[in-house]
Formats: C-alpha cells, sequence, structure tokens
C-alpha cells in the first residue's frame, strides 16, 4: 500500500497565511506538466514493487489545470504504477474554479474525491486573507460537486482568525453540515514566518491571532461535529463513517508514499526525500534528467519521534503493543515513563496500554508529542 501526491504549484494570487510552494505566473505550465511527467517516469522502477490505493493533486492550485494537463499526468501515472482500481483520487479546488463544465472533466478523468478550499464563509476574512472566491461561491461550488455527482467531498475551513466570533464560527460549521458534505478539515490560522500574514502582522496592519479563541472554537468545532455524527478521527479532520480521507491517512500512519512535482517530499522508510522548493530550477534539472531533491536516511529514533507525533494526532492514538513490535522494549519504557505527568494532568487517556489524547490534550498535541521524543544521545543510555 502507497500513496501518489502531485504538488501543482501555481495559484490565481497569494493567499495572505500560506508558506506553501507555488507561482502566481501560470506561464510555465505546459513545461511544468512535461517536467513532472518525466519525474514519474524516472521514479517508476523504484516504486514497481508498491500498490498505490491513493492519488492526491494538491497544491497550489490543481483546479487551474486544463483537461489536457490533468489527462496527460493521469495517463503518465496509470502506464508506470499499479494503481488500484479503486484508488482514491483526490484533487484540491478553489471554488471560483469550479464550473459544471469542469466537474464533469474532473469526474470523466477518474477524480473521486475533492477537497474544497473554503476557509471562511465571511466576505470580509475572505478579502482580509486574501483568498481569491467569495462566500457565494464557496456554498455555490459545493452544491455544483454534488448535482455533479461527487459524493465524496471534503471542505476546509479556518478557525481563530481576527474577527470570526464564536457565534459566526458555528454558524459556518452548521451551514456546510447542512450541504451534507461527509469531511471537513479545520485548522487554526496560524502565523508562518515570512509570510503577507506575518509580515502585516509585524507592521500591525492585521490583529495578532488569539490563543483563547483558537482553543475555544476548536473545542466547539469537537462538540458539533460529534454530535453530528462526525469522527474526529485526525486532530484536524471529521468524517462520516467510511469517509476517512485515505490518502492523509497513510501519512499518519506512517506508509510509503511518492510525491512529484517541485517541494514535494516521499518517504520510503527509512529515507525521507523533497525536491526542490523551485519551478524553474526543478523543471531544468528533471530536463537534464536529473533528480532534484534532497535525503535524509532516518534513524530509529527519528523513526520513533514521527511515530508519536503523527500517532498521537488520530483518534486511535498510539498501542504499545505496535511500539514495541516497532522500536523495541526501550523505547516502550521511555514513552511510559515521560508520558506520566500528561496522564495525570488529564491530557491523556490510557486504557488497556492504548494511550489517547483526552478533549483538552487535543489542544497541546504537539506540546505533548515534544515532551515524548527522544535524541539519538537518550538513546544510547536509555535503550
Amino acid at each position: 500500500m502507497a500513496g501518489f501526491y502531485l504538488h501543482i504549484p501555481f495559484c490565481r494570487q497569494a493567499c495572505y497565511y500560506c508558506n506553501f510552494h507555488f507561482s502566481t505566473s501560470l506561464a510555465a505550465m505546459d513545461e511544468m506538466v512535461q517536467a513532472m511527467q518525466m519525474e514519474i517516469q524516472m521514479h517508476a522502477s523504484a516504486w514497481n514493487k508498491h500498490h498505490f490505493e491513493s492519488l492526491y493533486f494538491g497544491g497550489g492550485t490543481p483546479s487551474l489545470l486544463s483537461e489536457k494537463h490533468l489527462h496527460a499526468l493521469l495517463e503518465t501515472i496509470y502506464a508506470n504504477y499499479d494503481i488500484d482500481p479503486l484508488a482514491e483520487i483526490t484533487l484540491e479546488a478553489n471554488p471560483d474554479d469550479m464550473t459544471p463544465d469542469k466537474l464533469r472533466l474532473w469526474k470523466l478523468a477518474g477524480i473521486n474525491r475533492l477537497s474544497i478550499g473554503v476557509q471562511t464563509l465571511s466576505n470580509n476574512l475572505l478579502r482580509a486573507l486574501h483568498r481569491s472566491h467569495d462566500a457565494r461561491q464557496a456554498t455555490a461550488s459545493i452544491q455544483l460537486a454534488l448535482d455533479a455527482g461527487f459524493e465524496n467531498i471534503s471542505a476546509d475551513l479556518i478557525y481563530g482568525i481576527p474577527g470570526l466570533t464564536d457565534a459566526y464560527w458555528v454558524d459556518e460549521i452548521k451551514q456546510l453540515l447542512a450541504l451534507q458534505i461527509p469531511h471537513l478539515s479545520c485548522y487554526a490560522l496560524t502565523i508562518e514566518p515570512r509570510t503577507a500574514l506575518d509580515h502585516l502582522i509585524r507592521k500591525q496592519k492585521f490583529p495578532q491571532v488569539d490563543d483563547e479563541q483558537i482553543a475555544r472554537q476548536y473545542l466547539m468545532l469537537l462538540d458539533i461535529m460529534e454530535s453530528a455524527g462526525y469522527e474526529p478521527y485526525e486532530i484536524s479532520s471529521f468524517a462520516r463513517p467510511g469517509f476517512r480521507s485515505r490518502h492523509n491517512s497513510k501519512y499518519w500512519q506512517g506508509v510509503p508514499y511518492l510525491g512529484i512535482g517541485p517541494s514535494a517530499h516521499s518517504y520510503q522508510p527509512p529515507y525521507r526525500r523533497w525536491n526542490i522548493a523551485h519551478n524553474a530550477k526543478y523543471i531544468q534539472s528533471i530536463q537534464q534528467q536529473q533528480l532534484p531533491y534532497e535525503e535524509e536516511c532516518l534513524t530509529i529514533t527519528m523513526q520513533y519521534n514521527e511515530y508519536v507525533m503523527l500517532r498521537l494526532r488520530t483518534m486511535e492514538g498510539v498501542y504499545v503493543q505496535e511500539m514495541g513490535n516497532l522500536f523495541g522494549s526501550g523505547y516502550v519504557q521511555y514513552f511510559q515513563q515521560q508520558i506520566q505527568p500528561w496522564i495525570h494532568s488529564h491530557h491523556v487517556v490510557c486504557q488497556e496500554m492504548h494511550y489517547v489524547l483526552s478533549r483538552e490534550g487535543r489542544l497541546f498535541a504537539d506540546r505533548i508529542a515534544a515532551s515524548l521524543f527522544m535524541t539519538d544521545e537518550e538513546t544510547q543510555i536509555k535503550v
């Protein structure tokens, strides 16, 4: 089992909060798609033993792809890899790109899951974040997708935005639930270094993010989604039974995945690779038959740390028996020792050697995980 990710590094305009790699110039789209086709072919022999159960077009803005470009990429993948006939094939889409014609073309191409970048249903906040769509387009795009026969639909929402009141946040969630979509991905507004939003805050042209607002609105989200029958299967992800993101779940489960395109990451244990985050250099390197990546080999301790960080984000949490099978008893003993304060503070719940974050513990997931990490020096002493 493996996942296949394609990074489409183009956007119509730059959202102020985004730190993903992209370009707002679409002039090199043809060359980029051709280079990605070549990279797909160049990796084929190294990944020929893997069976791929998910394809994911991310970005950037994959909904900018033309029919010709989308078909070219899919045809190259299917010609070179073992793709499951029932693979989940996701395309991230902006509401302003979604038309009946495009939706029909995506469906004919084999796209069977859409991830729609709604972010908020407030026109004022959409403008503040420099999004390219309005609230009417957001809800209309979901209805268009449903009318086109898409059943597996996810929408992204952002909470903790300055100016987003608790009452409006609840209303946004309920508006999307009323559309009967089976999946929501909800993220706290994060100020990433060197983004436009970071610059605006430093210049006091955008309010500071309020951590108390973020915590309060996340707990409100949990209550509403669980009451509506959605599984909080990962900290930011909520799904009706049977509609979890199969592709994203592979990341949290430590399953191998292949990333194509500039800035895309790949994971083939124990190796992690990441492509250069520069469109022109990526294209030039591929044209010269050189894969433009850096690589690291994860030590057993690094793998343990990633396992803890990723598993704790999920509702299944950490199973001690699985940890022992993967890393050995020394790591289990260290984990169980380090996690005791979080159990005593009721941020972690332990049931039959199965550790999961409590409702309040989800607010501190990164801090909890970091406290459980081990350094290579500690490994030599304790394991």
